[in-house]
C-alpha cells in the first residue's frame, strides 16, 4: 500500500459524524466567514489585493476553522478505488501533507518559484498534494492525462522547460525514451511501490521531508497552473492560469456555478489532466468547504458509478456529457441515490433527450456548464434557474458574455455570431493570462473589445445563451449552416443510437453534406444497414428542418473523443475529406 495511505501517517481520521443527518437537515448555511472578506470585490468597491496564495488564503483558513469547531466534520478530500482503499483527510491533515510535499519539492528537488512541475497522475490522493504543494512554493503545476505518449510527454517537457515530471510506473519508459532530449529536466519523480533506475523514489522522498513549511508569498497574477490545450489544429499551446484565476475568481463571485457549503460532497469525475479538475475538484468546491470526492475507476463504467451514488453521500455530481448518455443507459429506478441533489455537466452539450430520460428516472435536472481552458466556467444553469433544455444558461457573475459579428459588433438576440467575452476595459478575473512564448495567437484571440472563443452561438431575450457550434464544425450544405449538434441530437432521440457525430462531408452537387457517425444502443442488432439509415433519416426530418438531414451514414463501434470526453469531429470530418484527395 501507498505510503501516503498508512495510518501512521497521521493519527486515525475523523469519522463523518451523523453525515447524513446533517446532509438533509433543515439547516444548509449559504455563507461563510472565508466570503465576508472578499465581499466588497464582488461588487467592485475596491481592486483586487496585490497577493494571494489558495493554500494560505483559503485550505489553511478552513483547517484552522476546524481546529474551532466552525466547520462539520465533514472530510476535505474522501477517495476511494472500489477495491478497499480508502482515505478521508480534513483540511488540517491535507495541510500537514501538503507541506511535507512542498518540501519535497523545494529542499530535496531544489525547484523554486516559478519553475515548472510536469504532474502526470492518475486519480490518486497524491496529485491533490502535489497540487496543493505547488500552490505553496509558488512552483507551477502542469498537469497531464495519463493517456500521453513519448511524443506528446517529450513536446511538453521542451516546450514548458520543465525541471521535474511526476508520474506513475506506467508512463515511466515513455518518458525515460525521451529525456535525453530534454534538457531542462532535472528531477524524475516516480509514485510507486517498485523502484526505477534514474527516478527518485516519491514515497522515501516524502518519509524524510518535515512538515513544517512556511508558504510563499505569491502575487494574484502569478502563474498557478498551465494546461496544453488539446485544439483541433496546430500543436497545442501553453495557457497560463493564475492565483488569481483560479483561486480568487471563485471568492470574489461567489455563487458563480457550484454553490455548496461545508456540508456538501462533490464528485467531480474528470481527469487530472482536464481545467475541470482543478475548477471541480481543487479550488471551487474547496473555496466553500466542500469535500472533494473521488472514486479512482480504472475503467468508465456504467454499474460502479450507479452503485457509488447509491451507497455513499454525494451531493453533488459533475461529469462530461459522455458519463449522462452512458448511465442514461441503464434502468435508473432500480438505483436510489442516497444524498444526490445537484447534477452538472459541462465540455460540450448535453442532449436535451439525454436530459429528459434522467429527469424521468431519478427526478434530477441536469445543469449545464460551459467554458474553455482559457476562461474558466462563463455561463451556467445555476441552481433556481428555469432549465431550457439545450442551453448552458446564463452568463456568470465576473464575466460580460455577448454574441458578436467578425467586427466584433454585439448582435441582438436571435441571431447566430460567435460566443465572447467582454475584456476592456476592465479584464474577468477568471480569464487565462496568455499563451506562453506565444504572443501572436493571445492577440488573435481578441476582437475589439472582447475574447473570442471561436465557438458558435446565439442568446434569446432573456439572456440564456445556445451553442451552436465550433466554428470550424459548422456544416455548408447548398449555402444553408448546418450546426452539428441538432442532427446529434435528433439522432440520439431514437432508441437504436447510443452516441452520434455529425459532420460535413464532400458532395458533388451540394458541396458538403450531413454525415453522421453512428453507435448503437447497447444489445441493438444491426439486420439491415439500409433500412436502419432510412428509419433514421426520416426520423431526423420530423425532428429538425428537413434540410439537415445526414444524407450519409456510417455505423461504428466508438467514437474518437478528447481525454475530456469531447467528441473529435475534426478527426472524422477530416477523414472524410481525405477520402476525396486520394480519388
Amino acid at each position: 500500500m501507498n505510503t501516503l495511505r498508512k495510518s501512521q501517517i497521521l493519527q486515525s481520521f475523523r469519522t463523518l459524524k451523523a453525515s447524513h443527518r446533517l446532509l438533509h437537515g433543515p439547516h444548509r448555511p449559504l455563507s461563510t466567514p472565508l466570503f465576508a472578506h472578499y465581499e466588497a470585490l464582488s461588487h467592485g468597491e475596491q481592486q483586487l489585493p496585490e497577493y494571494f496564495n489558495f493554500a494560505s488564503d483559503v485550505l489553511d483558513k478552513w483547517a484552522q476553522m476546524e481546529k474551532d469547531g466552525k466547520r462539520p466534520s465533514n472530510p476535505a478530500l474522501w477517495w476511494i478505488n472500489g477495491r478497499g482503499g480508502e482515505i478521508r483527510w480534513s483540511f488540517e491533515e491535507l495541510g500537514v501533507l501538503s507541506r511535507k510535499v512542498a518540501n519535497l519539492l523545494s529542499d530535496q528537488c531544489g525547484l523554486q518559484k516559478g519553475d515548472r512541475v510536469l504532474t502526470i497522475l492518475p486519480q490518486i490522493p497524491e496529485w491533490w498534494l502535489v497540487a496543493v504543494a505547488c500552490m505553496r512554493t509558488g512552483i507551477v503545476l502542469i498537469p497531464g492525462t495519463s493517456q500521453l505518449r513519448a511524443k506528446d510527454i517529450q513536446y511538453r517537457l521542451q516546450a514548458s522547460q520543465a525541471k521535474c515530471i511526476i508520474t506513475t510506473e506506467v508512463l515511466a519508459p515513455a518518458v525515460d525514451s525521451v529525456a535525453a532530449e530534454c534538457r531542462s529536466l532535472r528531477n524524475k519523480l516516480l509514485v510507486s511501490d517498485s523502484k526505477r533506475d534514474g527516478w527518485r523514489d516519491f514515497q522515501e522522498l516524502f518519509k524524510e521531508a518535515p512538515a513544517d513549511h512556511l508558504c510563499m508569498k505569491t502575487k494574484a497574477l502569478d502563474a498557478m497552473m498551465v494546461y496544453f490545450t488539446s485544439g483541433t489544429t496546430g500543436s497545442p499551446k501553453m495557457v497560463e492560469l493564475s492565483q488569481g484565476s483560479l483561486g480568487l475568481r471563485p471568492l470574489v463571485n461567489k455563487r458563480y456555478w457550484l454553490d455548496l457549503t461545508p456540508l456538501d460532497i462533490m464528485w467531480c469525475t474528470a481527469d487530472t489532466g482536464w481545467v475541470v479538475a482543478a475548477l471541480g475538484s481543487i479550488c471551487d468546491p474547496w473555496v466553500f468547504g466542500s469535500c472533494v470526492f473521488v472514486h479512482r475507476l480504472l475503467e468508465v463504467e456504467s454499474t460502479p458509478i450507479l452503485n457509488t451514488l447509491s451507497r455513499f453521500p454525494v451531493t453533488t455530481l459533475m461529469g462530461a456529457p459522455t458519463l449522462y448518455r452512458m448511465l442514461v443507459q441503464n434502468d435508473l429506478t432500480s438505483y436510489k441515490f442516497m444524498s444526490l441533489q445537484y447534477c452538472l455537466s459541462g465540455g460540450e452539450p448535453l442532449n436535451p433527450e439525454v436530459m429528459q430520460k434522467w429527469k424521468s428516472q431519478t427526478g434530477l435536472n441536469i445543469h449545464e456548464i460551459y467554458g474553455q481552458t482559457e476562461t474558466g466556467v462563463i455561463c451556467a444553469v445555476r441552481k433556481g434557474m428555469a432549465i431550457k433544455p439545450g442551453s448552458m444558461g446564463k452568463a456568470c457573475p465576473g464575466y460580460d458574455v455577448q454574441i458578436i459579428d467578425e467586427a466584433a459588433n454585439i448582435l441582438p438576440p436571435g441571431t447566430e455570431g460567435e460566443i465572447a467575452i467582454r475584456v476592456k476595459p476592465r479584464r474577468p478575473l477568471g480569464l487565462f493570462s496568455h499563451y506562453i512564448d506565444n504572443p501572436e495567437k493571445t492577440a488573435a484571440v481578441e476582437r475589439g473589445s472582447f475574447y473570442v472563443t471561436g465557438d458558435k452561438g446565439m442568446m434569446d431575450q432573456e439572456g440564456y445563451i445556445w451553442f451552436v457550434a465550433r466554428a470550424d464544425d459548422i456544416i455548408n450544405s447548398s449555402g444553408y449552416r448546418i450546426g452539428p449538434f441538432e442532427v446529434e441530437s435528433a439522432l440520439l432521440d431514437h432508441p437504436a443510437v447510443a452516441e452520434a457525430a455529425a459532420v460535413s462531408s464532400p458532395d458533388p452537387l451540394r458541396g458538403e453534406v450531413v454525415k453522421a457517425f453512428v453507435v448503437l444502443s447497447p444489445g441493438y442488432e444491426l439486420q439491415d444497414k439500409e433500412v436502419l439509415t432510412h428509419e433514421l433519416q426520416e426520423h431526423v426530418k420530423k425532428l429538425t428542418a428537413p434540410y439537415k438531414y445526414p444524407r450519409k451514414m456510417e455505423f461504428v463501434p466508438e467514437l474518437p473523443k478528447t481525454i475530456t470526453g469531447k467528441i473529435r469531429r475534426n478527426e472524422l470530418r477530416k477523414k472524410e475529406w481525405e477520402q476525396v484527395s486520394k480519388m
